[in-house]
């Protein structure tokens, strides 16, 4: 009979016991999911930080590719052409430095003459294997390769 009474009591923590292993598995899996959360947040900070640092880098040699394009604008411009052309010893072509050269037959007035396409049309081949047939040449090749 001492079996009955302490079962009993025994019965009496189960429901208790119960409660507090759930209730340390929920707190065990609130930090699981805590500490995933946190993980991916803080990927994903660092990952922004990274997509800005890009941005303005590309940003900045964008910057900088635009000056150098006004840069190269500004000296192919006519007066700084002109300009290092007098140091390199150019002058500008009075009508005694041109000579004029006469080519027989050319017309510059003629219009324009666009040469003909040629065609070339290639004879499609006809398309007419068969499924059969596929199968006898696979085993054709086959038996040549098994004899061979």
């Amino acid at each position: 009979m001492q079996t009955v009474p302490h079962a009993q009591k025994q019965a009496r923590w189960r429901p208790q016991r119960q409660v507090i292993a759930l209730a340390t598995l929920g707190v065990f899996v609130a930090i699981i999911v805590g500490t995933l959360y946190l993980s991916q947040s803080s990927q994903m900070a660092t990952l922004g930080r990274e997509l800005e640092d890009l941005i303005q880098t590309r940003d900045r040699l964008e910057q900088t590719n635009e000056q150098l394009r006004a840069e190269i604008a500004g000296l192919q411009g006519m007066a700084n052409l002109q300009t290092r052309a007098q140091e390199m010893g150019f002058r500008f072509a009075d009508r005694s430095d041109i000579e004029y050269l006469v080519v027989q037959g050319y017309n510059p007035n003629r219009e324009a003459e666009i040469a003909p396409r040629e065609v070339i049309v290639e004879d499609i081949p006809v398309y007419d294997e068969s499924l059969i047939g596929w199968l006898q040449q696979q085993i054709d090749s086959f038996q040549r390769d098994a004899d061979s």
